[in-house]
């Protein structure tokens, strides 16, 4: 009796902490700007460029969060070290930053004293492993590697874009800019580097600097849709609907194109407008569940009852799946 007590409280125990996992997994998916948010949720890819990892399956992460959770849990009752186990991302501010920094200089000023000059490979091999950090989530060590190999070799501009996406990761923007910079220096012209500045310089707020990374980037690689779809964000948060239509229309079609446009002007309150977008992109495509639910929602809004409940009947009655793409809209590869 005693033990079948003390295996429902621990099964509870699990469902409790795995159900936490899981909506702690999606709130971290979540995070960032909510505007691209919005938009990636339609399947727009928007962003950095940066990992391999990038286009991994979303629902393995959030299924693997409870085992985390449980795990984290378990070690810290049991009084584990962290070191030795799956060490949880601590946050990182300036100050440790600065010491990693202090770190690598001092680490390459000793080499120079006591032996000839480091080669490239030692740097290579840093950034592999920082490369290999960061795409396991474990920021800190990767800043730590990164930081060695772009010290090692100030011309490994990968190093320098690596260390700007670990920065961003941590919402340290202006040292995520430095960074990005030594890595153009290094490699002109180089359109992952253009898109991630560009798209670090939008979170922060600099929507007219990330305008201009981004419209750089666009000239060199006219149809890549990230970059595209970044510079349609900045530009909508600049007011220029109109351009961010035509861009957005480049990346993913017109009915992709209204969707996004009116998820935009939906955000900054500009609900007539969304409508007429919304409207736009029903024509395109009928079956649309994504523009029929938001003008439900924007006529029930602005008083026009009649047409948000007909809008509300016609998606109880819509067929099975969604059609979110238009015909002949490209298909979107992640990145």
């Amino acid at each position: 009796m005693r033990k079948w007590i003390i295996a429902s409280v621990l099964a509870a125990l699990v469902v409790t902490i795995g159900i936490a996992g899981l909506w702690s997994a999606e709130t971290i998916e979540r995070g960032g700007d909510g505007a691209a948010n919005v938009i990636s949720s339609g399947g727009t890819p928007v962003g950095g460029m940066w990992s391999s990892k990038q286009s991994e399956n979303r629902f393995a992460k959030v299924f693997k969060a409870p085992f985390r959770a449980v795990r984290a849990v378990g070690n810290k009752l049991l009084g584990r070290n962290k070191d030795k186990e799956i060490v949880l991302l601590e946050r990182i501010n300036e100050k440790d930053a600065r010491k990693f920094e202090r770190s690598d200089v001092a680490r390459v000023d000793k080499v120079s004293t006591s032996a000839p000059p480091p080669s490239e490979g030692i740097a290579q091999e840093h950034l592999v492993q920082g490369r290999g950090l960061l795409d396991r989530e474990k920021i800190n060590e990767a800043i730590a590697e990164l930081s060695v190999a772009a010290s090692l070799d100030p011309r490994l501009g990968e190093a320098h874009n690596l260390l700007g996406i670990a920065y961003d990761r941590k919402g340290l923007r202006q040292r995520a800019r430095e960074s990005y910079e030594r890595a153009l220096r290094a490699t002109p012209n180089n359109v992952q580097i253009l898109n991630n500045l560009g798209y670090s310089l939008y979170l922060d707020g600099n929507y007219r600097a990330a305008v201009k990374r981004l419209k750089h980037a666009v000239k060199l690689a006219p149809n890549d849709q990230r970059t595209l779809n970044n510079l349609a964000l900045a530009q909508s948060r600049l007011g220029k609907y109109d351009d961010a239509f035509k861009t957005f229309e480049r990346a993913g079609g017109e009915l992709n194109a209204r969707l996004n446009t009116a998820a935009m002007l939906e955000r900054a309150g500009r609900d007539t407008e969304a409508i007429k977008h919304y409207e736009d992109a029903r024509r395109l495509e009928p079956n649309s569940a994504t523009a029929l639910r938001r003008l439900a929602d924007l006529y029930a809004r602005v008083g026009r009852h009649d047409e948000a409940e007909a809008a509300g009947r016609a998606v109880l009655v819509m067929p099975r799946g969604e059609v979110v793409a238009g015909k002949g809209a490209p298909k979107q590869e992640p990145q």
